[in-house]
């Protein structure tokens, strides 16, 4: 799993960190220090709830774990 940060759209609500601050560091002005990590295992859904916490949506979570993928049903 992976998690891509669109930085400059980060205005410093701090959420993320505030959910997973191990994850989500913070600069010295409070904006997100990251463009993206490789999520460490184990801790997909701290990663998945601190891009939820993002009021701007600007982290994006790729790479769901196949257990909480939607797959479509095959076609006969």
């Amino acid at each position: 799993m992976k998690v891509v940060i669109d930085q400059p759209g980060c205005v410093g609500h701090a959420r993320c960190h505030n959910v997973a601050p191990t994850l989500y560091p913070l600069d010295d002005n409070g904006y997100i220090a990251s463009s993206g990590f490789n999520v460490p295992e184990g801790q997909e859904g701290l990663a998945q709830r601190g891009a939820r916490a993002c009021p701007e949506r600007v982290i994006e979570v790729r790479d769901v774990p196949a257990e909480t993928r939607q797959v479509p049903p095959e076609a006969d």
